[in-house]
């Protein structure tokens, strides 16, 4: 098995956790995001699973899924708390910087690791419409990292992002 195989896979929760110990042998920055609690009331899971989820809703694209795998991984290191909620100021750069170092460090070529680093860094920018006429592929998977990211908060907290999502979709058409 390789991380090809297991991102691309149908059941890909069941291929991560199923590889979990090979995952986090060549991807060890992953393992502090596993059981961290978001304390905030926008997520009801622990980022890991966060993760696991928003992969689980993405479509079945090598750079999209490896962006979702990396999207939150600075969290555990990046946060301030305040009144019992953790916020995570910047943590879109922060996760790219470690995504160029991990996938640098597995040997990815330039043009895959730079799509995948602004798929990280971006995926909490609002899209525009000077973005999607500057580059509409990679902003359409721009659009699924952050529809798959949205998806996985929490529902009773999401109308804002749901309602983003939506208003954003019509840029593509």
């Amino acid at each position: 098995m390789n991380l090809y195989s297991i991102l691309m896979s149908d059941d890909v929760i069941l291929e991560i956790n199923n590889n979990l110990e090979y995952i986090l042998n060549i991807i060890p920055e992953i393992k502090p995001m596993i059981g961290f609690d978001h304390k905030h009331p926008h997520h009801y899971l622990d980022v890991f699973n966060h993760t696991l989820y928003a992969l689980s809703l993405s479509k079945k694209d090598f750079s999209i899924r490896m962006a979702l795998l990396f999207h939150d991984i600075s969290k555990p290191y990046c946060y301030v708390e305040k009144g019992g909620i953790r916020h995570y100021p910047n943590h879109p750069i922060y996760s790219e910087k470690i995504t160029r170092i991990v996938l640098e460090r597995l040997g990815y070529d330039k043009e895959f690791t730079e799509e995948v680093c602004y798929l990280v860094k971006y995926h909490d920018t609002p899209i525009t419409k000077e973005d999607v006429e500057k580059d509409y592929n990679l902003q359409i998977k721009r659009y699924e990292v952050q529809r798959s990211d949205v998806l996985a908060h929490n529902p009773l907290m999401n109308s804002k992002r749901i309602s983003y999502l939506i208003k954003t979709k019509k840029l593509f058409k």
